[in-house]
């Protein structure tokens, strides 16, 4: 497979996403992309080595695709009835801004727990006023352990 091919895979899984609100599977993605599983397979895992991805430990389930979460995070982002996980406070407007949508990203405040609610509009981010993010971890560092970041 080329890496014309892992692209073709790439926005395949980012499609579903998109549009379907999950990751394909790598059957999924075999059967809509006319190819045989071990050439998906072999795909997913190019990508994930590539940190373009990340896998479920031990699986091909898509776990990251960022800025998405196939799984809940603290960071739900919504745009008119649709909604997805956000990978973390950064890459969750990354989502509106792909879609492009206007929308939201909840989440809490770290410290207190308050509820944060994140504005994207005209592609803006419009709030909260006075809003910080903290990344605790240096993004130079975020592979080590990018679950963690």
């Amino acid at each position: 497979m080329t890496a014309v091919s892992d692209t073709g895979v790439r926005m395949h899984i980012y499609g579903e996403l998109v549009d379907g609100g999950r990751a394909p599977t790598v059957k999924e993605t075999a059967a809509a992309l006319g190819l045989s599983s071990d050439e998906v397979a072999a795909s997913y895992r190019r990508l994930a080595d590539g940190h373009v991805i990340v896998l479920e430990p031990g699986t091909l389930d898509v776990w990251l695709a960022n800025p998405f979460s196939t799984r809940p995070t603290p960071f739900r982002v919504t745009a008119g009835e649709r909604q997805w996980w956000g990978t973390c406070v950064w890459d969750a407007p990354g989502i509106l801004a792909m879609l492009p949508a206007d929308g939201t990203v909840e989440t809490t405040c770290p410290d207190c727990e308050d509820p944060l609610e994140l504005r994207v509009e005209g592609g803006a981010l419009t709030g909260p006023p006075g809003a910080v993010a903290h990344f605790a971890v240096p993004a130079a560092r975020w592979w080590e352990d990018i679950g963690f970041t």
